[in-house]
């Protein structure tokens, strides 16, 4: 009985909840292009991007990714899209690696500049349902690109439909305030403090 009991109880929690939940749904009609950016110390903010990429790629929805910072070493999604899903979804790489490997703070920015000119161009295109600016929060960082400026042609240029992701560490506060959806990774622990170099599979 006492089995029966609980189920009975929990039956009826979830139902009580479900009518609730249905409620709330009801009121969500809406559909917008949104401004989503993944930021903080943790892991797993381009992999959370390219998953929504991916998703889109399934739905047959035209998607772009924009590398602002990465260079020409091999990722499993860029080999992947490039190989199966290019008439899916453009792909540019416009960076050469990161700020400490280049060392060149004028190369960094024209570069940064151009990869932003990219991005511009992809968004403005309304064919294009999401574009991924994979790292652009570390140009924003080192104040490579103004940060008013994005948040001004997101607000102003991006066709109403269109999904615009945004990545990387220590996003903008002004970036954070335009966003529809923020996201921050938070660092509990990482195997690169024990010594552990990043692996195929797992960071790239």
């Amino acid at each position: 009985m006492t089995d029966q009991n609980d189920d009975a109880r929990h039956a009826a929690k979830m139902a009580k909840k479900k009518t609730a939940r249905d409620k709330i749904m009801a009121t969500k009609t809406d559909e917008k292009g949104l401004i989503v950016v993944h930021t903080g110390k943790g892991k797993g903010k381009s992999t959370a991007a390219f998953g929504m990429i991916f998703r889109c790629i399934a739905h047959g929805m035209p998607c772009a990714v924009v590398q602002f910072i990465k260079g020409g070493m091999s990722t499993g999604e860029r080999d992947l899209i490039l190989e199966k899903f290019s008439d899916a979804c453009q792909f540019h790489t416009m960076g050469e690696g990161f700020t400490w490997e280049t060392q060149d703070k004028s190369r960094d920015m024209e570069m940064a500049a151009a990869a932003w000119d990219k991005a511009k161009e992809l968004i403005r295109d309304p064919a294009n349902r999401m574009v991924l600016l994979d790292e652009i929060n570390i140009a924003l960082r080192y104040d490579y690109l103004d940060v008013a400026e994005v948040v001004s042609f997101l607000s102003e240029e991006k066709p109403p439909m269109t999904h615009v992701v945004l990545t990387g560490r220590n996003a903008k506060e002004e970036l954070i305030e335009a966003a529809d959806l923020v996201t921050e990774m938070e660092l509990v622990k990482h195997p690169f403090r024990s010594g552990i170099k990043a692996q195929i599979g797992v960071e790239f």
